[in-house]
């Protein structure tokens, strides 16, 4: 006993000497960084006695603070820290790249349109009652047996209907030279106030001789457009001169006069010729 006294007189001021101390908590704090925390509290509590336990981990909790730092969980915060990073960067990068290819599939759906598959027959198409370019009255009832083509468009169109029926006598051609199958090419206006029977005369043998062209009073022409779900408006009118905004689409119509098929601007001719064979020849075989 009295040597276990004498050895703890002689240790006490050893610790209690703030020089060794510092010297001691960082050679420990180089070698043992998880370590210190555990030694602080150990020498806390032999510098301490007599105190609470509650005193003695203030002691611990004021001495690992000493050095200006948190001796344990800095290096769990700072790994913590990065994880989060890493993975709250990895989400950012999913999600605009997400973002990206639905925005990129917008687009695509916007200026590629598909034709997706149907169930029965779809509500295009239906009676209507026109004139021609020769002036004689025509209804759908005239086209029964033959498979046709028809496109809704005006004479004083600068650019686009001129592409598209110069595009539809092509494919017409092109199906009876290598298939042997005739197409009617019909060509109804939209502008009835300005598309005489004259003027539809002079324009559609610009394009091909079987062409039909149709015109009317503004009432058939509307009923007409509505039967094939045709838009058309005028715009950018100015007096007598406008254009007139419409649908830029092509209808492949059966013998029966039944729609079987559309074709929009982005058909070239090769294309549309190749569209309209592969449907006859599918509709021949059921």
């Amino acid at each position: 006993m009295n040597r276990l006294r004498s050895s703890r007189a002689i240790a006490t001021p050893l610790i209690r000497n703030p020089q060794i101390i510092s010297s001691w908590n960082s050679r420990c704090a180089t070698v043992f960084p998880y370590r210190l925390l555990s030694t602080d509290a150990t020498v806390s509590g032999q510098t301490n006695e007599g105190k609470s336990s509650e005193g003695s981990s203030s002691s611990s909790s004021s001495s690992s603070n000493e050095g200006g730092k948190p001796v344990r969980g800095g290096p769990v915060s700072w790994l913590s820290l990065l994880l989060l990073m890493v993975t709250g960067g990895g989400i950012i990068v999913y999600y605009d790249n997400e973002k990206k290819r639905h925005i990129e599939d917008l687009k695509k759906g916007s200026t590629e349109p598909k034709q997706g598959p149907s169930a029965g027959v779809a509500a295009i198409g239906g009676p209507f009652n026109l004139v021609n370019q020769d002036g004689k009255s025509v209804t759908e009832k005239d086209f029964l047996g033959k498979w046709t083509l028809i496109y809704f468009g005006f004479t004083h169109c600068p650019d686009i209907c001129p592409d598209e029926l110069q595009k539809l006598a092509i494919a017409v051609d092109k199906l009876k030279e290598k298939s042997g199958m005739d197409i009617v090419p019909v060509f109804i206006s939209v502008d009835p106030e300005r598309d005489t029977v004259e003027q539809v005369h002079e324009y559609v043998k610009e394009f091909h001789p079987n062409l039909v062209g149709l015109t009317g009073t503004p009432d058939a022409v509307r009923q007409a457009a509505r039967a094939y779900r045709v838009y058309y408006m005028k715009t950018e009118e100015e007096g007598s001169d406008y254009l007139v905004d419409h649908s830029i689409v092509m209808y492949l119509m059966s013998p029966n006069m039944e729609f079987v098929k559309f074709f929009g601007k982005n058909y070239d001719a090769d294309a549309l010729a190749e569209g309209i064979a592969k449907e006859i020849t599918v509709h021949k075989g059921q």
